[in-house]
């Protein structure tokens, strides 16, 4: 079977439609996360470090760390999984940081998002993406 080039254009078209309608959903996940836990608050960029590899090579264990000096609570969304909220970290008056790290799984290449209800009641964010592989082959 041969394709002329508006075959090709229908195909890739159809294509990229596809692959886009995942991540709008996701990123409606995480959006929906994040209004639960801020109320509708705004959310400003800083305060709070996000630390993840950029590239992964086995999704079940990723290690994560977050970082917000001054922080009352801290979530981490991965917006790709089928549970986005994949934790929540709160600290106490006597804590001696705010900051915290684990390992998470993912279910693939996704934006992982850390938002940080500050002492003073605003919240501050921060985002990474996290590009895993299958199979470590790192590419």
């Amino acid at each position: 079977m041969q394709f002329n080039r508006r075959d090709a254009l229908i195909i890739g078209a159809g294509a990229a439609t596809v692959a886009l309608l995942p991540m709008q959903a996701f990123a409606a996940a995480g959006d929906d996360e994040i209004m639960a836990f801020t109320g509708g608050a705004d959310v400003t960029e800083g305060g709070i470090v996000l630390t993840a590899p950029e590239i992964a090579e086995n999704g079940n264990t990723v290690p994560v760390a977050v970082s917000a000096p001054g922080a009352v609570s801290i979530i981490l969304i991965a917006t790709g999984n089928p549970n986005p909220k994949v934790a929540k970290f709160t600290f106490g008056p006597l804590a001696g940081s705010q900051d915290a790290s684990t390992r998470i799984r993912l279910a693939g290449t996704q934006e992982l998002i850390a938002v940080a209800q500050m002492a003073d009641g605003t919240f501050a964010r921060d985002s990474k993406i996290v590009k895993v592989t299958i199979g470590g082959c790192g590419g």
